[in-house]
């Protein structure tokens, strides 16, 4: 029996992982055995016919090559994308976000007692409808904040100050008005988002920990993002400002439905530790029979913290005519999280402007050079980096962005 061999080199799997030979390794393989299959004194110029035969064979070789290395890379969780990332988050009963909405914190006005109850629309100034998330009572004070979304999917901007049209009439409801940008809304979860709620989701299935009650929320329809820790001291703490009760379980979030918020807190903390937080809602043990015993759970709704940007450029290279708004795009894409391998702005984390140098560079490397890059939580006092409060959900916009040619 004849042995068929190759002067090829193979594709190696090892412990280290995967090693594909050098395209012109290959070449000389597939050269070397198409001159042992002919007479000899057969030229091995790669102008002649075998010449041209093994480097299309090589170009074919290359690819599977290549192809292969890919699908064994989708394995890990790190570089997974697509159908192959999805398949990793069934191990972990996780499904990729679809298509989310721009939530924008609104300040409503009218008269006391006047109820808007969810669905309630309001107009933008390019004519986009958004619907209240919660249903809001007017207080004493006649003004209350609420959180609408956008109706159309995706990343829709809506600066300060342009959703301010009542679209649903509603008797006693005067005006809407939002003070800061909307958190911008995004196609699909991103292949670095996905992977990012699958590490936070690993302690999902677990009960009474900080994460599994993060993890839980952040699944929650509609929530843009979630803050969770507990002060087990018995006396308050003061975290950013904000006071918590001894022994208690303190959440901020922004978006979603209060029912949701609170069915993701009974399911994954315990029901008997203190809680903090304006929002309320009453949620009932199911596992009994009528009359069951009922639960308030409590939370903060984030409010919204404007972030500023100053950046300088250098204009001697000759940057793009269009810089300022390609730059103030790539900074949008990448504070909401949107730009491969760099995590979103956070509730309780810190912006920092040294992530923002690679994107805003890589607009345009041979012309655009940064000269300095600051950020604000004033638009005042610029500095390398700035911590968002636990009680805060950041935002920006383009006129909290300021790009300037030096």
């Amino acid at each position: 029996m004849t042995v068929k061999t190759t002067a090829v080199p193979p594709v190696v799997i090892s412990d280290s992982g995967i090693n594909i030979p050098d395209t012109a390794d290959v070449l000389s393989g597939r050269l070397t055995d198409i001159i042992n299959a002919l007479p000899g004194g057969v030229s091995e110029s790669l102008t002649s016919p075998q010449g041209q035969i093994a480097i299309t064979d090589t170009a074919i070789i290359a690819q599977v090559y290549s192809d292969l290395a890919r699908i064994v890379n989708q394995v890990n969780p790190d570089f997974a994308q697509g159908r192959f990332q999805d398949g990793i988050g069934r191990i972990y009963f996780i499904d990729r976000i679809a298509a989310t909405r721009t939530t924008v914190t609104a300040q409503i006005t009218g008269a006391y007692g006047t109820v808007l109850p969810a669905g309630t629309k309001a107009v933008d100034v390019k004519n986009r409808t958004y619907s209240l998330v919660n249903s809001v009572t007017i207080p004493a004070s006649g003004r209350i904040d609420a959180v609408f979304a956008c109706d159309t999917t995706g990343a829709i901007t809506c600066g300060a100050g342009e959703l301010n049209r009542i679209y649903t009439a509603v008797s006693g409801w005067d005006s809407v008005n939002n003070q800061y940008a909307g958190v911008l809304g995004a196609p699909v979860e991103s292949r670095v988002s996905f992977e990012a709620r699958r590490r936070e989701s690993v302690a999902r299935n677990s009960r009474n920990q900080d994460g599994s009650t993060r993890a839980a929320l952040l699944e929650v329809s509609g929530v843009t993002d979630a803050y969770v820790w507990s002060n087990r001291k018995g006396e308050s703490v003061v975290v950013d400002g904000v006071t918590i009760a001894p022994h208690s379980l303190y959440v901020s979030v922004y978006g979603g439905e209060d029912k949701d918020i609170a069915e993701a807190l009974f399911n994954t903390c315990n029901p008997g530790c203190n809680m903090n937080g304006e929002k309320e809602f009453t949620v009932y043990d199911e596992t009994y029979d009528k009359p069951q015993p009922q639960y308030v759970m409590q939370w903060h709704q984030a409010v919204p913290a404007k972030v500023y940007f100053k950046v300088e450029i250098d204009k001697s290279l000759n940057p793009p005519s269009d810089i300022t708004e390609q730059v103030k795009r790539v900074i949008t894409t990448v504070f909401f999280g949107q730009y491969p391998n760099i995590s979103k702005a956070r509730i309780g984390g810190d912006v920092t402007a040294g992530r923002y140098y690679a994107p805003v560079i890589g607009i345009q490397p041979d012309s655009v050079s940064i000269l300095s890059l600051g950020v604000s939580l004033d638009g005042s006092s610029f500095s390398p980096s700035v911590h968002i409060p636990v009680s805060s959900v950041p935002v920006i916009d383009d006129s909290t962005i300021e790009v300037t040619l030096v």
